[in-house]
């Protein structure tokens, strides 16, 4: 097995690596892979969402939405609605509150004013208030340096042309700008329209300013612009709690979203969904403002981070998110500080480590498993596909590690298509080998066995109990001098066919023809238990087939001579054991046995003559068959014969039929057979005769009677006792009559 597994691996060692290279290539340079793996991911992440904990508790959701638009004031409103929402807001005492919103100075108006001065009260009261920009190609009013708390980022530490970004932006209007820090909201989609990936720090002409999300944690954490590091590739350095914490961001300043939480599924959502733009503006100013009598309280902000944004239908900044086909995009902002604040971020698995690990497991694969069966190979594909799927999957619900599954699964994929492909031609050779080494010897049916084993018979010979089978013609010479050789050869394939076909119905095999003998064995190349019982059976049926053969004959009238209408067959049995296998010359062999035992076999049909019997065995076949058939089998005990060649008694029985055929009269002769054979161990010579003399009347098989039967057991042993009467055996006879010819 393991040099088969060498070998197997020398063939095809490069597989591994062509398949996984193809797959790394496919991953790097392929969109749709690309895209089929963002896609893979977001299922993941809809997954993850059944086992995660609740968002961070210090996050608010509040969305100008469709009731706000239909019963306050339409989108866009007059901007003093903002600013009062910004003044009533702070009486709750929010840390922080971020603008999801382009409040550019392309739409000027009365309320830019008013909003500026409702803003810059509620910062003098304690209130953080973040606003949005966008960078744009176009020149729109844009101050550098800006004007009011929003400063570039100074402190980078690398190659900032990569950075996304643009020569100009959208700031906030003049008013707004003037008295909060404002961040920029970019947010590219990828191919599908998701956002997955956001600017952290944006670049606008050769300056680097925070995103959104990031300018909301500063605010929340009192960080100033010059006390943040960027290092593009690795991440952004916050000074937070007395020590520094990282944020991962690629060389383009792009931060990869742990998308968690949307506004759908129990627990698994931010605070907002009781939270409307009007129903917070009106709870406020009615609980805080109007003290209004049974006012309801508005929720407790005191020290949260407020997003405010809009999804108003027709115009609202919204699209598909990992886990929602429709959300308020405020949300990708949100989930980001949710990261920040809990240092929740992805952690990708070292793309190396991937796939040395690949290659190396499908190294091993090629070892332990490529030779097996195709069904073993695929039970193994199915196994490591979805072992490897759900390693992807746990590792996101429980570290947020993203190990890459589409690409691996191809190169793992692609390997099973060329080490099942592979296996599958091996078999099928494999199969024309077997077929064309034993379609010869064994029927279709144990053919079909020994393919679905898996096992090839193994070269040489190997040892293996079998009951072996001998048959022959009786008068065989007599009558081939009387037919011409066309007729002897069509009479020879009509037996031989009738027999052969016996044989392989049982699960015999042949082993060969010698003239008009058939030689066959039960139990190789496929091991049967039941061999003997199977072999038992089969010269049973060999014997009717006979029959009906002799019945076509005689009924052709004198077309075949008598001698071929009164033909008959010996059959001998023996079980034991044989040494089997491909044997022969170094150019010409074939599959056969050999062994002391088969000689047996051979000496119990050559034998079954002097006995006037035609099926004989020895009693290591009616023991075995006695075994699996119980029985069914009928034997008559013939006594104990040493054959010529061999010094040990063997017992030996004539298998007289299947018990359903045997008929009460049979029945009756084999008892006093029986009987008779009891007297005649016992030197009863008298005794014997007379019984032997009983059972002669009732054979099946008479002398004269039956067509082409010259001799019965009866009158054999009838012989034999008249003999010993004569001339008793020696004192130490145990009644043991050894044979003188084969």
């Amino acid at each position: 097995m393991l040099s088969h597994a060498r070998k197997t691996f020398r063939q095809i060692w490069w597989a591994p690596l062509v398949c996984f290279g193809l797959a790394w290539l496919a991953e790097h340079y392929l969109a749709a892979v690309q895209q089929a793996e963002w896609h893979t991911l977001d299922w993941r992440t809809q997954f993850r969402a059944y086992f995660q904990p609740p968002p961070d508790p210090r996050l608010v959701i509040v969305l100008f939405e469709d009731d706000t638009d239909a019963n306050l004031t339409p989108w866009p409103p007059d901007r003093a609605w903002h600013g009062n929402f910004n003044k009533f807001l702070a009486v709750e005492k929010p840390a922080v509150i971020s603008w999801d919103v382009i409040l550019d100075a392309r739409r000027e108006g009365e309320g830019d004013a008013a909003m500026g001065r409702d803003t810059k009260e509620a910062v003098d009261s304690g209130v953080q208030v973040v606003t949005a920009a966008v960078t744009t190609s176009d020149p729109p009013e844009y101050e550098s340096p800006p004007v009011g708390p929003t400063h570039p980022l100074i402190h980078i530490e690398g190659d900032i042309s990569r950075l996304d970004g643009d020569q100009h932006a959208f700031v906030p209007f003049p008013e707004l700008k003037a008295v909060a820090p404002f961040g920029f909201a970019d947010a590219p989609r990828s191919g599908d329209g998701v956002i997955r990936e956001v600017p952290l720090v944006v670049r606008v002409g050769d300056q680097v300013f925070a995103s959104l999300a990031l300018q909301t944690v500063m605010s929340f954490y009192h960080i100033a612009p010059d006390k943040v590091r960027v290092r593009p590739g690795d991440g952004i350095y916050l000074p937070v709690e007395g020590g520094e914490r990282r944020i991962p961001i690629s060389a383009t300043g792009r931060y990869t979203v742990n998308y968690r939480y949307d506004q759908e599924a129990d627990g698994t959502h931010f605070d907002f969904p009781t939270h409307s733009y009007r129903e917070m503006l009106l709870k406020i100013q009615a609980y805080h403002v109007d003290k209004t009598p049974n006012a309801v309280k508005p929720p407790n902000l005191a020290g949260k981070i407020v997003f405010v944004g809009q999804t108003v239908t027709g115009k609202a900044d919204a699209g598909p998110t990992p886990r929602n086909a429709y959300s308020p995009l405020v949300l990708v902002h949100a989930n980001i500080v949710n990261n920040i604040l809990n240092e929740d971020y992805v952690r990708p698995v070292p793309p190396a480590l991937v796939w040395v690990l690949a290659l190396l497991l499908g190294w091993l694969g090629l070892i332990v498993i490529a030779d097996r069966s195709v069904m073993v190979l695929c039970g193994g594909a199915v196994l490591g596909v979805v072992s490897y799927a759900s390693l992807t999957v746990w590792a996101w619900v429980w570290g947020s590690w993203t190990i890459p599954l589409v690409a691996p699964l191809a190169g793992f994929g692609a390997l099973q298509f060329i080490v099942i492909g592979r296996r599958v031609m091996e078999e099928q050779r494999a199969k024309q080998q077997i077929k064309g080494m034993f379609g010869a010897y064994l029927s279709p049916q144990v053919v079909n066995r020994l393919i679905k084993s898996g096992q090839m018979p193994e070269l040489g010979g190997h040892t293996e109990e079998i009951t072996a089978y001998f048959s022959d013609i009786q008068g065989y010479s007599t009558f081939s001098e009387k037919l011409s050789a066309a007729r002897l050869v069509e009479l020879l394939n009509e037996y031989l066919t009738v027999c052969t076909d016996i044989i392989q119905e049982e699960g015999g095999t042949l082993d060969k023809y010698i003239g008009d003998a058939v030689v066959a064995m039960f139990g190789a190349p496929i091991t049967l238990p039941d061999h003997a019982y199977r072999a038992c059976v089969a010269a049973l049926r060999v014997q009717h087939a006979l029959e009906a053969l002799r019945q076509r004959w005689v009924a052709q009238g004198e077309e075949w001579p008598l001698t071929v209408r009164q033909m008959r067959s010996r059959i001998g049995l023996n079980t034991g054991s044989a040494v089997v296998g491909n044997m022969g010359s170094r150019t010409r062999f074939s599959y056969t046995m050999t062994s002391d035992d088969v000689n047996l076999a051979a000496r119990m049909e050559s034998g079954a003559k002097s006995w006037g019997a035609y099926t004989m065995c020895s009693e290591a076949t009616k023991a075995a068959c006695e075994k699996h058939g119980g029985d069914r089998v009928v034997f008559r005990p013939l006594g104990r014969i040493v054959v010529k060649g061999r010094k040990q008694a063997v017992p030996i029985y004539e298998i007289v039929g299947l018990k359903e055929h045997v008929t009460t009269t049979t029945h009756e002769c084999l008892a006093l057979f029986g009987q008779g054979l009891a007297r005649y161990y016992e030197r009863d010579w008298a005794g014997a005769e007379a019984l032997f003399k009983r059972s002669l009347e009732l054979e099946p098989n008479q002398p004269g009677k039956t067509p082409g039967v010259a001799s019965n057991p009866s009158l054999i042993f009838l012989d034999i006792v008249a003999k010993y009467a004569a001339h008793p055996p020696a004192p130490d006879w145990d009644g043991v009559y050894v044979m003188q010819e084969k």
